[in-house]
């Protein structure tokens, strides 16, 4: 195991894990694994986010209850996190949401950085999304970006890594946790995580 990176164990992650690795896996059923995915992924990042106490009023008495202590701000990795962030909307539905777009150089596989917008970070907890964390060089970018924007509690969450890109990332950001559903062993030619499950963009969108 890689310190800093906590693989999901459960049984549904690795059903669901092999759902999108099949290439007979339809668009639909792609799609909808994906998201029931990042819900299972954005459950286990959440286990220890800080809360807060709170009062309230049952139908029969007044309790105690809880609430995040800092808002959620979700970030998609441009374009494939966005179907990783709209599941966890349905999750956390008072988070805001920032966008990072990066895309990668088929020549050099170094990410390009092409967009950057984001809520207020100085105060929040920060999930940065996206389905696969290849070579941890878009995510360990991505990371910079939003340090140097004001963040200071990050979680990155994918669905798939490549144990040289988790350890690349953890390396350049050892206080970032990064949550996965499985955790591959290589990277082929092409900077593609084997055996993964493709291009999850591509997969995702249909084209």
């Amino acid at each position: 195991m890689i310190s800093g990176c906590t693989v999901v164990g459960h049984s549904l992650a690795k059903v669901g894990v092999s759902r999108l690795r099949d290439r007979e896996t339809s668009l639909e059923d792609f799609r909808r694994t994906l998201r029931e995915l990042a819900v299972i992924v954005g459950v286990e990042a959440s286990r220890d986010l800080e809360l807060k106490e709170i009062p309230l009023r049952t139908p029969l008495s007044p309790c105690t209850g809880h609430a995040f202590a800092r808002p959620l701000v979700i970030i998609p990795i441009l374009r494939a996190g966005l179907g990783m962030a709209e599941a966890l909307l349905h999750v956390f539905p008072d988070a805001r949401v920032g966008h990072v777009g990066l895309y990668r150089d088929e020549d050099t596989f170094e990410p390009q950085s092409y967009y950057f917008k984001t809520p207020p970070l100085e105060e929040s907890d920060i999930f940065l999304v996206d389905p696969m964390l290849a070579t941890g060089q878009s995510a360990a970018d991505a990371v910079d970006k939003l340090k140097s924007s004001g963040a200071k509690r990050l979680r990155v969450l994918a669905l798939i890594g490549a144990r040289p890109g988790v350890e690349l990332f953890t390396s350049r950001h050892p206080d970032v946790p990064v949550f996965l559903a499985a955790l591959d062993q290589e990277l082929n030619d092409k900077a593609y995580i084997v055996p993964g499950l493709g291009d999850a963009g591509d997969r995702y969108f249909g084209t």
